[in-house]
């Protein structure tokens, strides 16, 4: 579904000026057909219309990132027969959760149309403070994930401050906060610089768990499958209600089969090994939960109306500095949390956490799933495309023994040809007049 937001009440209102100022003009008019409805209406060749329509205009939405991710799993496979094996695979879900986590945060920070640079390091000191208090000072391991998450939220709160309440510049502040909190991890860790984790902990459990039982793994695919329709067929029974475009019944089913076909095939991938990760469950619950706050609250609307315009949100009465401290501090909770699945991944919390191409790779994953860097466009489910393809990458590789450095740049390629697809995209856009 779209994440861009029209008027056709000011279009309409628009049209009703100009018939009172050129009655003989407005009696000669060909009225204007919503496309939707020309979809409805024309059947199989509506749909090739409207997709040829969108591609005019660069409305690619999730398919340059859906056919990379399919070519890549093919070159990967042809390379090793082991990459679309059920053990790597489950690894695949396992490691990209972390990233994809923190990637959720970032998305909405890019929805603004800004950036958050210290999320890494937000990250490091989510699972250094976990660490110190649970295992260094004995705390109850729930208090310790608690405290972490909040210091997570705080910290966001503490740059969108300076960002929405003094006028800094975002990329400034998180920039300092990447340093600061750096050397704050650093001086929370002590001179030992790691501490182990208990493996059979709650941190620890987070990415080596598993829910074993096949039923959990085709039981939470049918769940999936059934809150899909059932959301989209009372949706499209509201906006039929209602007088406006709505998807046929025949487009829902089709559409609940393509996602019954991809649930039910990670279902049973995942059975193949050791079951269902409960890491993936949680992501998976974390995507549906933030995608409902983004496209169905109030809130969620007033990200998208920032993103837009920022001068037009504040005269339409939204509180500007309140949603950007709020996004903020979203960045940073999501921040922690991926700290957290990085500390149970490695069963501790060490000096390096945070560093190296993590920041790179959560920020890649947010703009190669499909969001924008200029902000207004995008969805949460974008991290999750966009950390498959990166973590597909890094595995794909690294069964094929190329180094570290080879993969860098690599990553770096894919990165710029995203960007230069959102640029061109945008521009295609404009010249429609879509954006």
């Amino acid at each position: 579904m779209s994440t861009e937001h029209h008027a056709p009440d000011q279009h309409h209102g628009t049209e009703a000026v100009a018939d009172l100022a050129n009655p003989a003009a407005a009696a000669d008019a060909i009225p204007v057909v919503d496309p939707r409805l020309l979809v409805r209406e024309q059947g199989l060749a509506g749909y090739v219309n409207e997709f040829k329509r969108k591609m005019r205009a660069g409305d690619l939405g999730s398919l340059p990132v859906v056919i990379g991710l399919v070519v890549i799993c093919a070159i990967f496979q042809s390379l090793n027969s082991n990459f679309l094996s059920a053990e790597n695979l489950n690894n695949i879900g396992v490691t990209m959760v972390a990233t994809g986590m923190m990637a959720v945060g970032i998305i909405f920070v890019l929805l603004l149309g800004e950036i958050d640079l210290s999320v890494g390091s937000v990250s490091g000191v989510s699972g250094a403070i976990v660490a110190v208090l649970a295992v260094t000072h004995g705390v109850n391991e729930w208090l310790a994930i608690l405290v972490a998450l909040a210091s997570g939220a705080a910290i966001g709160a503490l740059h969108g401050f300076f960002f929405a309440k003094i006028g800094a510049p975002a990329f400034a502040v998180t920039l300092s906060g990447l340093l600061f909190w750096s050397g704050f991890m650093l001086q929370v860790l002590g001179s030992n610089g790691t501490i182990n984790l208990d493996s059979e902990g709650v941190v620890g459990k987070l990415t080596t768990y598993y829910f074993s039982d096949v039923a959990a793994a085709y039981g939470l695919a049918f769940a999936a499958v059934a809150v899909y329709f059932a959301s989209a067929f009372l949706d499209s029974r509201r906006r039929t209600a209602a007088g406006v475009p709505s998807r046929p019944v025949g487009e829902i089913v089709l559409r609940t089969a393509l996602l019954a076909v991809v649930a039910f095939g990670a279902a049973a991938v995942f059975n193949q090994y050791k079951g269902l990760p409960l890491a993936v469950l949680l992501f998976l619950l974390v995507l549906v939960g933030t995608d409902f706050l983004l496209r169905r609250t109030a809130f969620g609307r007033k990200i998208f109306a920032l993103g837009g315009s920022v001068e037009a949100s504040r005269r339409a009465g939204i509180n500007v500095a309140a949603i950007r401290i709020a996004v903020f501090s979203i960045a940073g909770t999501f921040a922690a949390v991926g700290g957290l699945f990085w500390a149970s991944k490695i069963a501790a919390a060490n000096q390096s956490a945070g560093a190296g191409d993590l920041l790179m790779n959560v920020i890649a994953a947010a703009v190669i799933g499909g969001t924008s860097l200029f902000g207004g466009r995008g969805r949460t489910w974008n991290a999750l495309l966009g950390v498959m393809v990166i973590t597909s990458i890094q595995y794909g590789l690294a069964l094929q023994g190329i180094a570290t450095p080879i993969q860098y740049m690599i990553t770096g390629a894919v990165l710029l040809a995203t960007v230069v697809i959102d640029s061109v995209t945008r521009k295609t856009q404009k010249t429609a007049g879509r954006a």
